[in-house]
């Protein structure tokens, strides 16, 4: 929704099962979702054979290359329609039939042609396009609508075309606006106050948030040195369009673990449960489960020196929140958000924290398990979910707790809004939370972590394997 730049909008999910459920209530995904701001401006995938790193791609594990339609952004929007866990269409063919339905399906045609959507679909279509993605009924084919060849590929044109109209929105200064306190700041109608000052400095130096969150400007400054150059963007995307993996914990709140026994369509999303590991890019080069096809197979050679490795998302609009909460941190009144990949951190003070900590609290246990006197996210960080390829530039930043805050004081300069009103950024009907500490927000509702299986052959065990291994 809006009111949170278009991210994961219910505050009750965002606290305790990260995944959202899809259009069949029964099933939930398995991350949290990626806010659509910025995301038209990711590039092809590709690999850079220099730096040894992929860039570019949508979604968590790149998997919406950009390979077919040379726009990532719209690949990713083709994606949640035929998941199982989220809208759950069995057929791609059902956006066209939906779409040809539509009372706006004369705007369609308008953009892409009179006629383009006329398609001679069956009389059982609306029936198996009520019917998620993976029942049993389907057989496994994910094309059961039967069409003619050349109807076949009408529909495949207009899953192009839909995904293309979703990009232009996405990429509109509607959704990705410009408009905040930091673009106003660099066309030098706005002055940061002394605590976001601070914390931008810190954020392009101490804290090392501009290796990866790259604002334009130089990072990593030493204590001795002052950045007194112009920025070199104007409108900087906060992203290097990389993957990491940043030792975050498996967080045992995950739906997805629990989805392990087959539903009322007889489908089963997760058959390895606890046995389940995200490996993310790693998995995806494989054409791994849970993921999409690799299009390049000279790229799944890579796959074990990026397991664990996440996208590297926009820090714009990290921070949005409903007006009526206006922040993401307790005691509030807050709007609670869930961060990285899982959900695991649920402010941007542990998650500021994290960075900063992550080695020097570093224990052996598993989330719900840290040792007595110690508090999870505070002096205490569970061991990372995937160990291998962990992005060591962070970990120990030897930053104050007000040093801290003032890296959250200049990441919430990022929201847009400030400089004119964010559309329908008003619809947030629900309560803000109130009470607690940012430190510890969230852990009243901490899970321990079961007993972990060893990790899944179909995960951890497909060629070429994960090196070291994953337990």
């Amino acid at each position: 929704m809006p009111y949170v730049g278009f991210g994961g909008p219910i505050p009750s999910v965002n606290l305790t099962i990260t995944a959202y459920p899809g259009t069949a209530h029964i099933r939930a995904g398995k991350r949290t979702p990626q806010r659509h701001p910025y995301s038209p401006f990711f590039p092809v995938l590709q690999y850079n054979p220099v730096q040894g790193q992929f860039f570019g791609g949508n979604f968590w594990d790149s998997r919406a290359t950009g390979y077919l339609l040379r726009i990532p952004d719209a690949e990713q929007a083709q994606g949640p329609p035929v998941d199982t866990q989220e809208m759950g269409l069995p057929d791609t063919a059902c956006i066209a039939f939906r779409l040809s339905q539509a009372e706006y399906r004369p705007l369609f045609e308008e953009v892409w042609g009179k006629g383009s959507l006329d398609i001679n679909f069956q009389h059982e279509t609306e029936q198996i396009c009520t019917t998620p993605g993976g029942a049993a009924v389907f057989g496994g084919s994910t094309t059961p609508i039967a069409l003619s060849a050349a109807d076949r590929t009408r529909a495949n044109v207009v899953y192009d075309r839909w995904a293309q109209s979703i990009d232009a929105f996405e990429q509109s200064a509607q959704v990705s606006a410009f408009s905040s306190k930091f673009d106003a700041f660099l066309a030098g109608k706005y002055k940061l106050t002394q605590e976001e000052m601070a914390g931008f400095k810190l954020f392009n130096g101490k804290g090392n948030c501009n290796s990866c969150h790259l604002d334009g400007r130089g990072t990593t400054l030493k204590s001795n040195q002052t950045d007194t150059s112009a920025a070199a963007m104007v409108n900087p995307l906060f992203t290097c369009f990389g993957s990491a993996n940043e030792g975050v914990p498996l967080n045992p709140r995950d739906s997805f673990y629990y989805e392990n026994k087959p539903d009322a369509y007889g489908f089963t999303a997760n058959p390895y449960g606890f046995g389940y590991r995200d490996l993310g890019l790693g998995t995806f080069l494989r054409s791994g489960f849970g993921s999409g096809p690799n299009p390049n197979m000279n790229w799944k050679q890579y796959a074990p020196t990026v397991d664990g490795q996440m996208q590297v998302s926009s820090a714009r609009d990290v921070a949005m929140t409903p007006a009526q909460c206006p922040s993401t941190e307790a005691p509030g009144p807050y709007f609670q958000k869930g961060f990285f990949h899982n959900g695991y951190i649920k402010s941007l003070k542990q998650l500021v924290h994290f960075y900063n900590t992550r080695d020097k609290y570093a224990y052996p246990v598993t989330s719900g398990h840290c040792p007595k006197g110690t508090t999870e996210k505070v002096d205490c960080w569970p061991m990372p979910e995937v160990r291998n390829n962990i992005d060591m530039t962070s970990g120990n930043l030897g930053l104050t707790d007000k040093e801290e805050n003032e890296i959250v004081a200049f990441m919430q300069t990022l929201s847009d809004g400030f400089t004119r009103p964010y559309l329908n950024s008003d619809t947030f009907t629900g309560a803000c939370m109130r009470g607690g500490s940012a430190a510890t927000q969230g852990n009243e509702l901490l899970i321990p972590t079961p007993p972990l299986p060893s990790c899944a052959l179909a995960v951890c065990g497909v060629a070429p394997v994960p090196k070291p291994n994953i337990p």
